[in-house]
């Protein structure tokens, strides 16, 4: 039908009826489409934690915008690392870099901007 007249078009009920195949086709593809993608969940993951370091990493229990890495030295060296946070529409953030020597523990922070999404991801820097 011709939305500006209201009248039909010279077509008929055959061409309502392949048109709405179509769509109902397209429909089909797209929803099939967006199941395939995968969801990333918001959570903050753990990435590649430099040799030597065993580290644990998070948010703040109160504050999410904020996340820590809590490293130990294990190795025969001293070495320096810091957080790096994935901080989703804010730009990303890096925290206080900290050395540690041989057998000792510390821990970086960083905080991620309010008007974000928060920490999407927490990587630890060597």
């Amino acid at each position: 039908m011709n939305l500006f007249t209201g009248t039909r078009s010279k077509g008929g009920a055959a061409t309502g009826a392949r048109l709405r195949s179509v769509l109902r086709g397209l429909a089909v593809a797209s929803t099939a489409l967006a199941l395939a993608i995968p969801v990333t969940s918001a959570t903050a993951t753990p990435a590649a934690i430099p040799p030597g370091l065993s580290c644990h990493t998070g948010k703040h229990a109160i504050d999410e915008y904020t996340g820590f890495a809590l490293c130990r030295n294990n190795g025969s060296q001293t070495q320096t690392f810091w957080v790096h946070l994935v901080c989703g529409w804010a730009p990303d953030v890096d925290g206080n870099r900290v050395t540690v020597r041989p057998g000792e523990s510390d821990q970086s922070t960083a905080h991620c901007g309010k008007i974000g999404t928060g920490i999407g991801e927490i990587h630890v820097r060597p």
